[in-house]
């Protein structure tokens, strides 16, 4: 009985802390901690909750309401298919043997599925998730994890522990996703924690971004990666040839893969 109670009082919290986010649009977790009269953690975890859910994105030291396009993404029962598409399309350019880096995010992810017909390949990751699916392959590649500091906002390690264990190696590929690519600047993200995703282009040979083609145009606070760290992006075929021509323009090689 008393577990019920426990999960109906979180659950109720849960719900209380989005009606006040979306009157708000914004939310620190001290003020959280004060509203609910509970520990800065049990917030923490309501917030990582709500953001794996698709209600909110964190930020440091709070959180802010999902944007309406990004809501929209979540809903869209085409996008695992558009993630699907693009992790072919990025399978087919890793060789038997490469050394690679996966970053975390669930674009990146769907790639992992394609990887059992690769022979010999060494995967480097900061996240856990991408860690146990490569574990679970048949074909199952040497795996590297960076170590560091535990993020629960991006589910991944982070942290200078993680940026010295990337710089001890050398990769032939490094794969990772974006929030938003601002046709202007780069890759862009709201986590403030970019530090590692850029040691991971500099320890790349080549760095190939994952992202669909609503996400393209959108622009986030931080700036990831700059145009000059990216050699290909792979989108789907939605992307207007306008955005392509851009996107060339600053040198980097635009993949878009045919969704059936």
């Amino acid at each position: 009985m008393k577990r019920n109670i426990q999960h109906r009082n979180t659950q109720q919290r849960r719900h209380a802390i989005m009606q006040y986010l979306m009157a708000q649009g914004e939310v620190t977790v001290e003020h959280l901690t004060r509203m609910f009269d509970t520990s800065e953690v049990t917030i923490r975890k309501d917030l990582s909750a709500l953001e794996n859910s698709g209600f909110l994105l964190r930020k440091y030291g709070g959180a802010v309401l999902m944007p309406q396009d990004m809501l929209d993404d979540a809903q869209d029962s085409e996008l695992l298919q558009r993630k699907l598409v693009i992790a072919r399309a990025a399978a087919e350019r890793i060789r038997d043997h490469n050394r690679i880096i996966i970053d975390s995010g669930s674009t990146t992810q769907a790639l992992i599925k394609q990887l059992n017909r690769k022979q010999g390949l060494v995967v480097m990751t900061n996240s856990l998730t991408v860690a146990t699916e490569l574990g679970a392959l048949e074909n199952e590649p040497t795996l590297l994890m960076t170590g560091g500091t535990w993020d629960t906002r991006s589910e991944s390690f982070q942290g200078q522990v993680a940026e010295s264990v990337l710089r001890s190696y050398d990769f032939d590929q490094l794969f990772i996703g974006a929030d938003g690519i601002d046709l202007e600047r780069g890759t862009t993200t709201f986590n403030e924690l970019i530090g590692l995703s850029r040691v991971m282009a500099e320890v790349s040979r080549e760095v190939i971004v994952m992202v669909e083609s609503q996400k393209i145009g959108r622009k986030m606070p931080n700036l990831e990666l700059a145009w000059q760290q990216i050699d290909v992006l792979i989108t789907d075929n939605e992307l207007s040839a306008e955005q392509k021509q851009a996107i060339e323009a600053k040198g980097v090689q635009v993949i878009c893969a045919e969704i059936a």
